[in-house]
């Protein structure tokens, strides 16, 4: 089947899903969505939130007289995943007039560690775990009202006027104003990354606390692809220049070598996505995103992600738990103990 034009053939085709009963799904990982050997957080999030759109456009089409988009995703990462296969399973946990809530699942099979027996089934393992709250456009109604909420600090502004971003121009010359192009770091580990072409501050804070960066969709690196809803899933989870920042400050620590930065992997444990704001069918070009971190302690660290569009309104909020490990241990071959 044909992607929406913008929404880029590579996305659309690495986060299909496809139905096998009324609750259980198919779905392929993709290498080059992967960090290391394991696919990407945010990646495996966009497939699940495809899961849910396929879900009840499969199982309960007419529930709605509209299409059931995700506004809230609450996902655990219990082990790691691997590009191959998955099994997705969805339990209807509340179906209700505005909002309907259920509890998804990506199984795959159990890596190798003993013996293996002869039921497939009995080989599935759930990799990922978690709750997602649906609504259709055409319900949410209700009282809207400014907060007068704004970044603080603000955002490094650009030639643009009243000191805005010249999305224009960073886009055809790769800088405007402070901002410059950004080349994630360890392009062969972090493949996913590649997906995206990032623009940040060149002189912006030490460290990885606040990150600014204007990002656009560049899938199979495709320059008309743009962002789309499930892409947003993604983008939550997407903040090299702020991994960056953690490998400078462990290096600085004594942790790498040679005063290089170390390489590190930062596995997320549990990842919420607030979604405010549904994406048009033809998404923007740009997406701007704020990544805060507070607090790195023993081996565990937090995100907060703020996603706005061109015109500042707020398109997602997020939250995750991450682990900070050594990259060593996300390399090298894994094997099955069957296969799907």
């Amino acid at each position: 089947m044909a992607a929406t034009p913008g929404t880029g053939q590579a996305f659309e085709e690495a986060i299909r899903v496809t139905p096998v009963s009324s609750h259980r799904y198919s779905a392929n990982l993709r290498d080059e969505w992967c960090i290391g050997t394991v696919p990407h957080g945010g990646y495996s999030t966009a497939v699940l939130y495809r899961l849910a759109l396929t879900h009840f456009a499969h199982t309960h089409p007419t529930l709605y007289n509209a299409p059931a988009t995700p506004i809230s995703i609450q996902l655990a990462f219990l082990r790691r995943t691997a590009a191959r296969p998955a099994v997705l399973t969805v339990q209807d946990t509340k179906l209700g007039a505005r909002t309907s809530i259920i509890h998804v699942t990506l199984s795959q099979v159990r890596e190798k560690k003993g013996p293996s027996t002869n039921d497939v089934e009995d080989e599935l393992e759930a990799k990922i775990t978690g709750y997602i709250t649906v609504s259709p456009a055409t319900a949410e109604t209700g009282i809207s009202a400014e907060t007068a909420w704004a970044l603080h600090p603000p955002a490094p502004g650009g030639t643009g006027p009243n000191g805005r971003v010249n999305l224009s121009n960073l886009g055809r010359t790769g800088r405007d104003g402070n901002w410059v192009r950004v080349k994630a770091p360890f392009p062969q580990f972090r493949r996913a990354a590649q997906q995206v072409e990032l623009f940040g501050p060149d002189s912006g804070s030490k460290g990885p606390r606040v990150v600014d960066q204007w990002a656009r969709f560049r899938p199979g690196g495709d320059k008309n692809a743009r962002w789309t809803n499930e892409a947003v899933a993604y983008l939550t989870d997407m903040f090299p220049m702020a991994l960056d920042g953690l490998d400078t400050m462990t290096s600085e620590s004594g942790v790498g070598q040679e005063n290089k930065p170390a390489k590190y992997w930062y596995p997320t444990v549990t990842l919420n996505i607030d979604i405010k704001k549904r994406l048009p069918a033809q998404g923007p070009e740009w997406l701007y995103s704020r990544v805060q971190t507070k607090v790195v302690r023993d081996g565990r660290t937090d995100m907060d992600v703020v996603v706005l569009d061109e015109e500042g309104d707020v398109v997602a909020l997020s939250t995750q738990v991450g682990l900070v490990v050594s990259a060593s241990r996300n390399v090298g071959k894994r094997e099955l103990k069957q296969k799907l």
